[in-house]
């Protein structure tokens, strides 16, 4: 077999081999590294280079949970984060959709939540449509959004960038038309509680809300069990399944998690609505991305375009699927925040796309495109979500708090960048 000149293992050997050193001599540096390489310092450092996002929200979380004397932490702003940041995360999924083929963005976001957030006041406020055929349409009209952008993308050939940022003029300017520069008020009260209401309680439990502590075993029993079976399935097919040891803290770490936010909402009113429909886009992007041949042609395109293109797969379609679906999360996200502020109004989703954005790359996903995760992206969209409403808490102004998020979203990339570096 030939060998390979670029291995760093082979290189060493016969650096060693050229040298005037004994058999046992090789041996026992061989030995040295192997000890290296599983010593507790460096199983330190790989759980925490894994875990470093998760490790990073306990710690802001911790640091603004005492600054606020604990007001960060109490049951009733947990909720408040929820409903504020549940928005911010629908769209991050989106966008990481779009990352993954290839570092691309959608500027455009921001402007169709204002939009669609528009045209749904309209039809409910104005023409007095029904509450489900109003957000019928207002989906459909996502959809074809996204059609429109993802056909000048895919098939014409113009940037993502250009594309959308025409997109992001084109969608504040129609809503400013629907609204004639006005704000509509209010929502019909079975709108509101898509963003706003609870899930009734079915099991009492003194003062703490039974059906959240239900919701939050039940979850970590699935949790559990998927993960679980899917590696023993994977060992029994023979894939390799990694450090058992770091497998065993991610299912302790996940599961506590799981458990401390439901007990924590059991102690206020329970499971907010838009955590339902948030928690159904996680599971269903998660499953898209990780178990199935369209959510490994993302992966594909962002890794290596012309790779992808070669091995047979129809990069045209893959990038018109992912400016499709951002326009559709995107709708979603529009009808939560407006069902949220309860009124439709011609500034509505402003920067919003840069908060997405920054969800995505401080969870984890990669400038370059081709790494990411859905998991990943919603810490990152809960790290900013902590930010900003413990610095509210505090009263940092808000020219402060775009400092500050500007620097953090830097800090992340510039991470990003270097590893890479370092792994060429």
């Amino acid at each position: 077999m030939k060998s390979d000149l670029n291995d760093p293992n082979e290189i060493k050997i016969n650096q060693m081999l050229s040298e005037p050193s004994t058999p046992g001599q090789i041996k026992l540096s061989l030995q040295s590294e192997d000890l290296e390489r599983h010593s507790p310092l460096v199983t330190f450092l790989n759980i925490f280079q894994k875990y470093s996002m998760i490790i990073s929200l306990i710690v802001v979380m911790l640091i603004f949970g005492i600054m606020t004397n604990g007001v960060l932490l109490a049951p009733r702003n947990i909720s408040n984060l929820i409903f504020q940041n549940s928005f911010i995360a629908i769209l991050a999924v989106g966008m990481l959709i779009c990352i993954l083929t290839g570092g691309n963005i959608d500027l455009s976001v921001g402007s169709i939540v204002g939009f669609i957030g528009a045209l749904a006041g309209h039809l409910m406020i104005v023409e007095k449509y029904p509450v489900f055929i109003s957000i019928v349409i207002c989906l459909i009209a996502g959809i074809g959004i996204g059609i429109w952008q993802g056909f000048w993308i895919a098939y014409i050939g113009i940037p993502p960038f250009i594309t959308t940022l025409a997109g992001q003029l084109v969608f504040r300017g129609l809503t400013l038309v629907i609204l004639n520069g006005l704000t509509l008020a209010p929502f019909p009260d079975k709108f509101l509680g898509l963003s706003t209401g609870f899930i009734p309680d079915f099991f009492a439990v003194g003062d703490l809300n039974g059906t959240a502590l239900v919701v939050g075993v039940a979850a970590v029993i699935a949790f559990l069990g998927i993960k679980i079976f899917g590696r023993i399935n994977k060992i029994n097919k023979g894939y390799e399944t990694g450090n058992p040891i770091l497998f065993a803290i991610n299912l302790i770490v996940i599961s506590g998690a799981l458990l401390l936010a439901t007990f924590t909402l059991a102690q206020y009113r329970g499971i907010p609505t838009v955590l339902i429909i948030l928690a159904i886009i996680v599971l269903i992007y998660s499953i898209l991305t990780s178990m199935t041949a369209p959510g490994r042609y993302l992966y594909a395109l962002g890794g290596n375009e012309k790779a992808a293109r070669l091995s047979g797969i129809n990069t045209k379609k893959v990038m018109f699927f992912a400016y499709t679906n951002m326009a559709f999360l995107a709708a979603v996200a529009g009808l939560v925040f407006a069902a949220r502020l309860n009124s439709a109004s011609p500034s509505a989703g402003q920067n919003n796309e840069l908060d997405a954005i920054a969800s995505c790359f401080i969870g984890g996903a990669s400038a370059y495109g081709g790494i990411g995760t859905v998991g990943g992206v919603l810490i990152g969209a809960a790290f900013m979500g902590v930010v900003n409403n413990g610095m509210s808490i505090l009263g940092f102004e808000q020219a402060a708090q775009q400092v500050v998020k500007g620097l953090v979203l830097l800090f992340f990339v510039a991470l990003d960048v270097m590893t890479k570096k370092k792994s060429k």
